[in-house]
């Protein structure tokens, strides 16, 4: 796979990765989440760090052949998803 295009497969999985998130965090009536909590966890920090390498590849990217409008705005989703990721779990940890 020429790593070039890993912005790509990482901004993917990073909405699939938000998407499994959003529905897990939902409670129950018993104040449980949908999927455990340490799940939760592991998988917004998985998607973190591909989100986060995403990014930097693709800044790398950009620098190395100038702007490119759809390479600079998956880059761009890359780090605000990466950035979102981070404060989800934050957010998920229990106090």
């Amino acid at each position: 796979m020429n790593k070039n295009n890993f912005p790509f497969l990482a901004l993917s999985l990073g909405l699939l990765m938000m998407l499994v998130v959003m529905k897990g965090i939902q409670t129950r009536a018993d104040g449980s989440t949908t999927i455990p909590l340490l799940t939760l966890l592991v998988v917004s920090e998985f998607a973190f760090f591909v989100t986060a390498i995403g990014g930097y590849i693709g800044i790398k990217q950009i620098r190395a052949n100038g702007m490119k409008p759809l390479y600079t705005a998956i880059t761009l989703f890359c780090v605000l998803l990466s950035i979102g990721f981070l404060l989800l779990g934050i957010a998920l940890w229990p106090d």
